[in-house]
């Protein structure tokens, strides 16, 4: 049987937070590949030249339209995805922003997350075929200040210690991850020196030198993104 072959569209926010390891596994399987980049004032795609979206993180609020019109543009073009029955990965920003597309608030968190902390999955989260190989528990790459409700007639799939809302799911194809399990030594490099100013001495923020040096959290966080990717492609 020839394997489907799916057109992945993402939307990038900033320079420094692009697909990380999904894009290698994007390449790696042979599917299609298309960007839109709000950082160079592009067009957001026509909803039938895609399959799946990917949204991106970036260092803004959904609610700094004032500095960024286009993120009212991108909230209403993901409820037209969502409508439109899109399988859909939303992380950290993108995760923010379908919460709110879905009409669920986004505010400050407790404490900011930045570094190398574990999640767990709920209880409603284990046994889901999207979690498929993915531990229980993990240790995974969080850099926010911000958080997100679970939506209306979302299932609520893992959490923190230092942030309740980690993970959604929405009718079984709307993902929403405030973690950055695509991260790999490249893209967290680049989170620092771009946003060095978020790190200050917090208990859920930690050194630089320590989130670089993680090299078995690095493979391990690959493996899992991997296998997220390869459960959303059983989707289709």
């Amino acid at each position: 049987m020839e394997c489907v072959k799916v057109r992945l569209h993402y939307i990038q926010h900033v320079p420094f937070e692009d697909l990380a390891n999904i894009w290698q596994w994007t390449v790696k399987n042979g599917h299609q590949v298309s960007r839109t980049c709000f950082y160079k004032f592009d067009r957001l795609p026509n909803l039938e030249d895609f399959d799946l979206l990917v949204i991106m993180g970036g260092p803004m609020s959904v609610i700094d339209v004032d500095r960024f019109p286009w993120l009212n543009a991108e909230i209403e073009f993901i409820e037209k995805a969502i409508a439109n029955d899109k399988i859909i990965l939303g992380i950290c920003l993108g995760a923010q922003l379908i919460s709110k597309a879905l009409g669920a608030n986004v505010y400050k968190n407790d404490y900011k997350e930045i570094g190398w902390f574990n999640v767990k999955l709920t209880d409603d989260g284990l046994g889901l075929p999207l979690l498929h190989n993915i531990p229980t528990e993990f240790t995974t790459f969080h850099w926010h200040g911000d958080t997100f409700n679970i939506p209306n007639n979302s299932t609520h799939i893992a959490m923190s210690d230092g942030c309740l809302n980690q993970a959604f799911i929405y009718k079984d194809q709307v993902i929403g991850l405030q973690f950055h399990l695509e991260c790999n030594y490249s893209s967290i490099n680049k989170l620092i020196q771009n946003c060095s100013s978020d790190i200050s001495n917090d208990i859920y923020i930690q050194k630089p030198n320590y989130m670089t040096s993680q090299k078995e959290y690095l493979i391990k966080n690959k493996k899992y993104i991997n296998s997220l990717m390869d459960n959303i492609f059983q989707m289709f």
